[in-house]
């Protein structure tokens, strides 16, 4: 099947995707260091550097070969920032909130046989659901039937607190749409609108016959110890796999790359000390918190100085993994995680390599689509191609 990634970043929905039997011809990325990257893991993919906005639709079916109604899918996730929960703004005003209409333009042109758009969750209740509804008008005004879901990777063996957003379309479609059910038993708050009438939950009966879910230890326990700032990844495995997800991780990969971190300031080795796994900053002795904390309430910011406990799952992997930002110091080394534990938190395969220094590589991680989430979805559209 053929796809188009816009949007792109470093390539994690294009990972899940090629795994449901997806073969992505084009990406677009606007961000040299995240397409450098992108092209070093798929290599027979054209990449197109630059805003989308400038893309044309005819430069891209020329680039393509194609013909209008030959491509399967159409995938991307316009860029989320003024979308976030987090974001200070959360206004229509804010440019980025309308480059969905870039990606429709493409999708007008193209005519692909199903549409994927990915998001945060906070993009269901931008102005009070309007983005929403565009989406849908657009989409059903070029003959798509249209559905949206929030799914929860830790549902599909991401051993992570993270919530998407998706919108499945697909043209010419006399079904209903549906969504991949989970497979593991994960469990999470969704603090954000829409959450209990979006999210695919878990009855308690069906819950006995779904997969434990996939632990941070599952993601990790194969990997050597590393010191606080170590800036050479180890090219060795020290222990064969140990649980069937690192046999997931490491199929096909011989050597070890991207296992090394940022370096954790003194100070904050010395609040380490005091934090056991599944704590916080709760843990650390008053006179040691940073000031901002020493103000806070004991209700407040629940993941931040935390050391992930090796049974649960990670919070969400961010841009950095900084523990002022959340929970993200290692759950038996004194030292924030690796890139490469970041992305195996993520469900990147071992053998996926990341370009640029060590900042832009925590980035490239904690943008990405999970691939596993994304291979989920694949799967289902896979799926609702064969009822066309």
């Amino acid at each position: 099947m053929k796809s188009i990634d816009l949007f792109a970043g470093a390539g994690g929905l294009s990972c899940g995707l090629k795994q449901a039997g997806f073969s992505p011809l084009l990406a677009n990325e606007w961000i040299p260091q995240f397409a450098e990257t992108y092209k070093l893991n798929h290599p027979e993919t054209k990449v197109v550097v630059g805003d989308v906005r400038e893309v044309s639709e005819t430069d891209l079916k020329h680039k393509l070969g194609v013909s209008s109604g030959e491509v399967d899918l159409v995938a991307g996730g316009p860029p989320c920032q003024g979308f976030s929960i987090n974001a200070p703004i959360r206004t229509l005003d804010d440019e980025r909130n309308h480059l969905f209409k870039d990606f429709l333009r493409v999708v007008s042109s193209i005519k692909p046989k199903a549409v994927l758009i990915e998001n945060v969750p906070g993009i269901v209740s931008l102005g009070r659901g309007t983005v929403v509804e565009q989406i849908y008008k657009e989409l059903q005004a070029m003959g798509y039937t249209v559905k949206h879901r929030i799914l929860f990777a830790g549902h599909h063996g991401v051993p992570q607190m993270r919530f998407r957003t998706v919108f499945i379309g697909i043209r010419n479609f006399k079904h209903e749409i549906s969504f991949p059910d989970p497979q593991y038993n994960a469990k999470a708050i969704a603090n954000f609108t829409g959450a209990r009438e979006l999210c695919l939950s878990v009855p308690p009966l069906f819950a006995q016959e779904l997969k434990p879910h996939t632990t941070v230890w599952d993601a990790m326990s194969d990997l050597p110890a590393i010191d606080n700032g170590a800036s050479i990844s180890p090219e060795s495995y020290v222990l064969p796999p140990q649980n069937v997800y690192q046999e997931y991780l490491r199929d096909g990969c011989a050597r070890l790359t991207g296992h090394y971190s940022a370096r954790v300031a003194q100070v904050n080795l010395d609040r380490l000390k005091f934090i056991p796994q599944g704590g916080s900053w709760r843990d650390i002795p008053f006179d040691l918190l940073p000031a901002g904390l020493k103000r806070a309430r004991r209700s407040d910011h629940t993941k931040r100085y935390g050391r992930l406990h090796p049974d649960a799952l990670c919070s969400t992997v961010l841009t950095k993994c900084d523990p002022h930002w959340g929970s993200f110091f290692h759950p038996t080394q004194d030292r924030v995680i690796s890139v490469r534990e970041a992305a195996r938190i993520q469900s990147f395969p071992d053998s996926y390599q990341f370009s640029g220094s060590i900042t832009q590589q925590y980035e490239q991680v904690g943008n990405a689509v999970p691939p596993l989430l994304g291979k989920a979805v694949g799967d289902e559209i896979a799926k609702l191609l064969g009822n066309l």
